[in-house]
């Protein structure tokens, strides 16, 4: 018996392996702060999407937590830009597609999960017939006269 992980589970694995690496060649002084967050970050990235995939009972719950946990990610991989601490910036190039990938299909499965807009309610309402209020021949009549 095999199973499949779904992609999104593949992806934020990925993302957490790419970050590993990344932070072993930070500067001694980005590794153990900014490299440490990045690291937690990951891990907590990897850990909600894996418990939103396997609790279908709460997957809404893990869903909403897993959207705020990658842009909480998204933000410290912006602020490591900024501080120069990546070792060029192909490499922080390359873990922002990842980061903004997942972002993108974390963003999907929850609005797929949470229908919003106007049309929302006519998913999910049964249909009702609408109520006649008068004959066509009482119209014609009142439009007459």
């Amino acid at each position: 018996m095999s199973f499949q992980l779904p992609p999104i589970v593949k992806l934020a694995e990925r993302l957490l392996l790419e970050i590993e690496q990344a932070v072993r060649r930070f500067a001694r002084y980005h590794k153990y702060a900014l490299g440490a967050d990045l690291r937690a970050q990951a891990m907590h990235v990897c850990r909600l999407a894996q418990r939103a995939w396997r609790d279908a009972k709460r997957q809404a719950e893990w869903l909403a937590q897993l959207v705020w946990a990658v842009d909480d990610l998204k933000l410290t991989l912006q602020l490591g830009s900024r501080i120069k601490a990546f070792a060029s910036f192909a490499q922080f190039e390359m873990l922002a597609r990842l980061a903004a990938d997942l972002g993108k299909q974390t963003g999907g499965w929850y609005k797929q999960k949470h229908l919003k807009g106007q049309n929302a309610d006519a998913v999910t309402a049964s249909p009702q017939r609408a109520q006649i209020l008068s004959t066509r021949a009482a119209s014609n009549l009142e439009a007459h006269t």
